[in-house]
């Protein structure tokens, strides 16, 4: 395995391990509004690092397995780990733009930053299979349809608005790039900005 791709699932194994035996560091860690609008940053890079429960950390994990050789072995290490912490932080970023009043907001996942990657390896290898027969922009857009409909339930204490700006993220990275994806991969350069805006409308209409 990838050693960087390895030491990003070692550390979300070791540190949502540990908060889930320690409420305490869950709680220092986690994204939290009103934390973070009182000067503790950290929490939106650490946040990233926890999750709800075993389910929600391997799911994010499986994900990020499946779809990131396909970013590193296009674009190398460095613009692979470019990808994984820019998506991480469009992610926080955005969370934090549309929950700034809602003090009490909490969130936590790696969903930012896997998306990112989702989108970055769709755009660089269409034709990606997961499980042999399923393509790769099929599971991806199920996955942002799974966060569209946690972002409008809003019934666990999973970031689901981080996959928004996660999917900006890797996808700004990605062609930023390699821009002569505009011209040989046109269509799904086009199909992934749909699912991107129209997040944004249903955001800002308030339907989410």
């Amino acid at each position: 395995m990838n050693p960087i791709l390895l030491g990003i699932i070692g550390a979300n194994l070791l540190l949502s391990y540990k908060a889930f035996q320690d409420i305490s560091f869950f709680r220092k860690y986690e994204f939290h509004i009103a934390s973070i609008r009182a000067g503790e940053q950290i929490r939106m890079l650490s946040s990233a690092f926890l999750h709800a429960d075993w389910a929600h950390l391997f799911f994010n994990m499986f994900t990020l397995y499946m779809f990131a050789p396909v970013v590193f072995g296009n674009m190398g290490n460095i613009s692979f780990l470019l990808i994984y912490v820019g998506s991480l932080i469009c992610g926080s970023l955005l969370t934090l733009y549309f929950h700034q009043n809602d003090y009490s907001y909490r969130a936590v996942g790696a969903s930012g930053a896997v998306t990112g990657i989702i989108f970055s390896s769709i755009l660089l290898e269409d034709r990606l299979m997961i499980f042999g027969f399923l393509p790769g922009s099929i599971y991806g857009f199920i996955y942002l349809l799974s966060s569209i409909y946690g972002m409008k339930v809003k019934n666990d204490n999973i970031g689901h608005t981080a996959h928004f700006g996660g999917a900006i993220g890797g996808y700004v990275i990605t062609l930023s790039q390699r821009p002569e994806l505009f011209t040989e991969n046109t269509y799904m350069v086009i199909l992934l900005a749909v699912p991107i805006v129209i997040l944004f409308f249903l955001t800002k209409s308030g339907k989410i």
